[in-house]
């Protein structure tokens, strides 16, 4: 069984548009399972092997024991785990870092979620998210370290829902498609599902530019990422483990770009009635500061706003 007949049997289930926009395709992920960003597809997948499997989600649904979902986020990630405990009717714990908007943290407390904010940045709500468990509770992590990979795989799988559908939305295979990139999961999603039919840019906060330092440096480094940005999402210090062999091997290209650049490229796609909030958005502020020759571009616009 892969994600996409699982996430068929979902509740609320329907592909994402994909958008004709100029010279691009947009595809939008700002209404999925009425929460405004791809990552439930990650979290549901990932949810469904931890506590089961299953093959349905209803028959998730009369598997689970009392348990406690527990993840670190910076927005998205944690109020899709939050919604997933809600609907499974277990409970849910989210540790956040400092700085992220009122509006992401009252989004995930009215998943019913616990939300414990540390005031300090991503890697480190990661670190005590993971540092926490205990009793009934079920990691949820988006991002994986030595030790800790078999839910993040899980997670990377789910995502390849988006790409099917894509598969099934736009005649013939994309030339470029371009990932907005945090911790690199979905990233390596893209990779894994075109495996060189394609070719895949990653964009980058400027501020939190760490797949392009761990390219340059040849090996993974951790980033700086105490300087705010609006493309919060994206806001992630360190690569996945799992992530990074595919994305050294097989990446064509990284770039990072300005809160200014994605927040001009919001603006446009606002005019043109696509949703995206500036994570979504920097996939078109990337592709147009990369100016890669392609003759049929996707952009991944991974939230609404």
């Amino acid at each position: 069984m892969n994600s996409l007949d699982f996430h068929r049997s979902m509740p609320g289930y329907a592909p994402t548009p994909l958008i004709e926009f100029g010279n691009y395709w947009v595809k939008d992920e700002s209404n999925r399972f009425g929460l405004p960003a791809f990552k439930v597809l990650g979290a549901s997948w990932a949810v469904n092997q931890a506590l089961g499997p299953a093959r349905t989600f209803a028959e998730l649904a009369t598997m689970v024991q009392p348990a406690t979902l527990v993840t670190a986020t910076d927005g998205n990630h944690g109020r899709a785990l939050a919604y997933l405990a809600r609907i499974l009717g277990l409970t849910s714990r989210i540790y956040v870092p400092g700085g992220l908007p009122d509006g992401a943290l009252h989004a995930i407390r009215g998943e019913g979620a616990t939300v414990i904010d540390i005031g300090r940045p991503y890697d480190e709500a990661v670190r005590l998210a993971a540092d926490s468990i205990a009793g009934n509770d079920v990691l949820i992590q988006d991002t994986a370290w030595p030790g800790y990979e078999d839910v993040p795989r899980w997670i990377v799988a789910g995502y390849d829902t988006l790409f099917r559908e894509i598969d099934e939305q736009l005649p013939g295979v994309p030339d470029l498609v371009v990932v907005p990139t945090g911790v690199g999961s979905l990233l390596q999603a893209a990779l894994e599902h075109y495996r060189g039919r394609a070719k895949v840019l990653a964009v980058e906060p400027t501020t939190a530019a760490c797949v392009g330092a761990s390219l340059q440096a040849g090996r993974p480094v951790t980033v700086d990422t105490s300087i705010p940005t609006i493309m919060a999402g994206l806001n992630c210090g360190t690569v996945s483990s799992i992530a990074w062999p595919t994305i050294r091997d097989h990446l064509d290209a990284a770039v990072a770009v300005t809160d200014d650049e994605a927040r001009a490229a919001m603006h446009l796609l606002h005019a043109h009635h696509i949703s995206a909030g500036p994570c979504g958005a920097a996939a078109l502020a990337g592709v147009q500061k990369a100016a890669l020759e392609a003759t049929t571009v996707v952009l991944i616009s991974t939230e609404g706003g």
